[in-house]
C-alpha cells in the first residue's frame, strides 16, 4: 500500500495489535434527543455519534493512540454512553478540557445545539474516571 494508506480491515492483525486493543473511543450522546419533546428519529441520533467520533478521530489523527486504534479495523472498541441533556454534555466537555483530555463536541447546525461528544481513542484507564457517572446508551 502507498505510504499513509491504511490496510484493508481484513488484514489488521499487525504487530503491536495487542497493545492497541486496550484502546477505546468513548462517544457520549444526549439521551433526551430521542425522547419527547424532541423525539428525533433513531438514525438522526446515531448520525450525531458518527459525526462526533469521526471529528475526534480526524482532529487527533496524528496521535499515536488514534493511529493504532484505526489500524485495528474490525477490532476497534467503541463505548457509547448517555448524557441526560445538553447541560450534562457541556459540563462533561468542560471537565475533559480541564484535565487536558482530547475530545470534540458535535454541535448540530443551524440549531447550534451540542448533541454529542467523542474522545479520541485512549487507554481506558486514562479517562474512565471522568466518564463513570454516565450509563451505557440504551
Amino acid at each position: 500500500l502507498p505510504v499513509g494508506c491504511a490496510a484493508p480491515y481484513g488484514s489488521m492483525a499487525a504487530p503491536g495489535a495487542a497493545a492497541a486493543a486496550a484502546l477505546v473511543q468513548y462517544v457520549v450522546l444526549r439521551g433526551d434527543l430521542g425522547r419527547p419533546p424532541r423525539s428525533w428519529p433513531l438514525g438522526a441520533v446515531v448520525a450525531q455519534g458518527c459525526h462526533a467520533a469521526l471529528a475526534a478521530a480526524h482532529a487527533h489523527r496524528q496521535h499515536p493512540d488514534t493511529r493504532a486504534y484505526l489500524e485495528l479495523g474490525g477490532a476497534m472498541r467503541t463505548v457509547v454512553l448517555e448524557a441526560p441533556d445538553e447541560a450534562a454534555l457541556k459540563a462533561l466537555a468542560e471537565t475533559l478540557k480541564q484535565h487536558s483530555i482530547d475530545h470534540e463536541v458535535w454541535t448540530e447546525q443551524p440549531e447550534n445545539m451540542a448533541t454529542c461528544l467523542a474522545l479520541r481513542p485512549y487507554p481506558k484507564d486514562q479517562v474512565h474516571q471522568h466518564l463513570k457517572k454516565f450509563k451505557l446508551l440504551k
